[in-house]
């Protein structure tokens, strides 16, 4: 969906009484650490966004040769698990942007963050909502699996 749409939706969400959530992230090759955190987002709230950084915003935040898979296939992959109820794209380095664009009522990020770090969280509580830490699944990162591929094919 488009930003303009996302906002829009949330509005007309928040107005019939549903809770929203917000995560972001790249996504870049989905693995159980992924559906780990958007299942416990999704818990939190009645609707979950998600913000997929596009195909740009992965290359200068993670280097050249990043991301491995495109933006349409990241956002469809995202569409189709079952916590995920909507998947919006940012080009920004940060999401701040679409986090006042949707206002939601509970920030999530992966426990890699701490609360005074997370980006929107400060938006989000002066809202009256909240910022949620979910903690990380050891053992599954995109870096790693980038890494165990790379040692592969040497």
């Amino acid at each position: 969906m488009t930003r303009a749409e996302a906002e829009a939706l949330s509005g007309e969400l928040r107005a019939d009484g549903s809770s929203i959530v917000f995560t972001n992230g790249c996504f870049d090759i989905l693995h159980p650490g992924h559906v780990h955190i958007l299942r416990t987002a999704r818990s939190f709230g009645d609707r979950l966004f998600v913000g997929v950084n596009t195909d740009s915003s992965v290359s200068r935040f993670k280097g050249s040769g990043r991301p491995v898979n495109d933006l349409q296939s990241r956002m469809m992959l995202l569409a189709e698990l079952r916590s995920v109820d909507y998947v919006v794209p940012f080009d920004e380095d940060t999401p701040l942007q679409l986090i006042t664009e949707i206002k939601p009522d509970i920030l999530v990020k992966g426990g890699d963050y701490e609360v005074v770090s997370v980006v929107g969280a400060d938006s989000v509580i002066s809202g009256g909502g909240r910022v949620e830490i979910v903690p990380l699944l050891k053992g599954y990162s995109t870096t790693g699996i980038i890494s165990v591929l790379d040692r592969i094919e040497e």
